[in-house]
């Protein structure tokens, strides 16, 4: 049903290193074995996450044992020792990876430590599980139908990953939406709020990151990647784009206009906004009522 080696070389070649904004994986190896039997007791410091797509064996983990068949799924945490069973042999595929802690999200990092921490670690009947189908679009199918691209091998394989999670994890990190949220729509109500709160002179990263329920960091990040600018340059460029508008359209003050963009004070918005606009304020509302 699959070309199994071409499969895996691919996936191998394309989704090694997995990044985004707010995670970043080492995959150690994607595998598909046609027929995999018994191998040994042992424990690695990685997960591996398998899914059966037929046969029978078993999985024995930290002592207690789990009978397999097609459409299990079964996850082997860090540092718990387990081993697969199998006399007649299972088509398996798996996959091994962990965390690059240090480009993380507090939050992807809190999801997967407490998937590490689940109990819950094999599934039966999951060949309609959203995991099980992801993980069958990265293969290579050998009856025509066409594949996947292998550019979008990176974004499908970071949604597998990520799907463990609710697969398997805890309901904590289930109940997380910051994990699941993607990079572009946090970016997006990011600055719908600040667009909206223009006025508010205390519109910190800290406020607007607890508004949407992320940290500072990870709002911060996404600011970086998406934007390349930081999320200060950001919110003062809109502030003068706004006072810009209100400038020449509007018949309000230079001090309201001040208040009503968040300046806090006349000094600092007319500092502001001639680094920005390389005029004053004053200056610019001349010229922009002149050339009407």
């Amino acid at each position: 049903m699959y070309h199994w080696i071409e499969s895996e070389a691919r996936l191998n070649r394309q989704a090694a290193r997995i990044t985004a904004a707010d995670a970043a994986f080492t995959v150690h190896y994607w595998g598909l074995n046609p027929r995999h039997f018994s191998n040994s007791l042992h424990k690695h410091s990685f997960f591996e996450i398998c899914y059966v797509l037929s046969g029978e064996g078993t999985y024995l983990d930290d002592g207690v044992l789990y009978p397999l068949s097609q459409g299990s799924l079964f996850c082997s945490r860090p540092d718990i020792t387990h081993q697969i069973q199998s006399f007649d042999g299972m088509q398996l595929i798996y996959v091994a990876f962990e965390l690059d802690e240090s480009k993380c999200s507090d939050e992807v990092r809190s999801a997967f430590q407490l998937l590490a921490e689940t109990t819950d670690v094999c599934k039966q009947d999951g060949d309609e599980l959203p995991s099980a189908l992801l993980w069958r679009s990265l293969l290579i199918r050998s009856d025509g139908q066409p594949a996947i691209p292998e550019s979008s091998l990176p974004d499908l394989a970071r949604a597998l990953l990520f799907s463990f999670v609710s697969l398997f994890g805890r309901r904590e990190a289930v109940d997380r939406p910051s994990v699941y949220r993607s990079s572009a729509l946090i970016l997006k109500q990011a600055k719908l709020y600040i667009r909206d709160n223009l006025s508010d002179d205390d519109l910190s990263l800290g406020k607007v990151a607890a508004h949407m329920n992320v940290s500072s960091r990870h709002l911060s990040r996404i600011f970086s990647a998406h934007i390349y600018e930081s999320y200060s340059q950001y919110v003062r460029l809109q502030r003068v784009r706004q006072a810009a508008h209100l400038l020449r359209h509007s018949e309000l003050s230079i001090k309201a206009v001040a208040e009503e963009t968040g300046f806090g004070s006349v000094h600092y918005f007319t500092r502001t906004f001639r680094a920005l606009m390389n005029t004053t304020p004053a200056r610019f509302r001349e010229e922009a009522t002149a050339g009407n």
